[in-house]
């Protein structure tokens, strides 16, 4: 039975805006100019907005307008970056994450969004020198992200040490998040090491939401530690909850006879 590496890669637009736009009509007094830097922050918010409910057309032309209206603002290329790569267009998506680090150099989780990009385009190296900057900082609030999205790049590379040691860097720094307990669930079931799988998804069950790859992970584990009975209830559930997944199908394929 063969299981495909799905990287839990996290992309975080994270934008704040600082005040409202607001204009004065009637004949009190004149209409005061627009406030260019304060409108790109407004747009860049919307446009993230927009991203997070997967509405790529309308968040572009809000980042587009945000870049437009304040060229030097660093959140609007990060968060047109990613919608960029969103849309397929990972070039432009790459000039704009390089212009965003260019007016901002410390900022952590660009660097960090940066690496998941160039992981992405298979720029391991490159990607991983991404995370680590991001981790040199120590007012990062998410250390634990970064590090899981090291690991989870080292295993694309097939640096699996590598992987294993980020993933435990980020269980160190939060003992429950869930992205890193996934992943080394994975990683250690491609090591044949069915103990360590069986504890690590158990963790997972406590903080994380169920999943199709996880479900067939525990199935799979548990009937080659000879409990059949806890691997038949994570089989019928996946069946259950998942009918239409690729796990469910595979599951089907090489289901054991009753």
């Amino acid at each position: 039975m063969r299981f495909a590496a799905r990287g839990l890669l996290l992309v975080l637009i994270t934008t704040a805006i600082s005040g409202c736009v607001t204009e004065t009509t009637g004949n009190l007094r004149p209409q005061s100019p627009p406030d260019l830097v304060e409108a790109a922050r407004i747009n860049t918010q919307l446009g993230s907005d927009y991203a997070r409910q997967g509405r790529y057309d309308v968040a572009e032309e809000k980042l587009r307008k945000a870049v437009e209206q304040n060229e030097r603002y660093a959140p609007a290329h990060t968060a047109l970056a990613y919608v960029l790569t969103q849309t397929g267009n990972r070039i432009d998506a790459e000039r704009e994450y390089r212009r965003s680090l260019a007016l901002a150099p410390n900022d952590a989780g660009t660097h960090n969004n940066f690496g998941v990009f160039l992981c992405g385009q298979g720029k391991y190296a490159e990607a991983d020198r991404a995370f680590k900057v991001a981790l040199a900082d120590r007012n990062y609030q998410t250390p634990e992200a970064a590090w899981t999205n090291a690991g989870v790049c080292q295993m694309k590379a097939g640096n699996l040490p590598v992987a294993e040691n980020d993933f435990r860097q980020a269980l160190k720094i939060n003992p429950d998040f869930a992205d890193a307990l996934a992943q080394i669930s994975l990683l250690t079931f491609r090591h044949n090491d069915w103990l360590r799988t069986r504890a690590f998804i158990q963790r997972y069950e406590k903080v994380g939401v169920r999943t199709p790859e996880i479900l067939l992970i525990a199935a799979f584990t548990e009937r080659k530690l000879g409990d059949k009975v806890a691997a038949r209830r994570y089989e019928q559930t996946l069946l259950r909850e998942f009918p239409e997944s690729d796990q469910a199908v595979q599951l089907q394929k090489n289901l054991p006879a009753p």
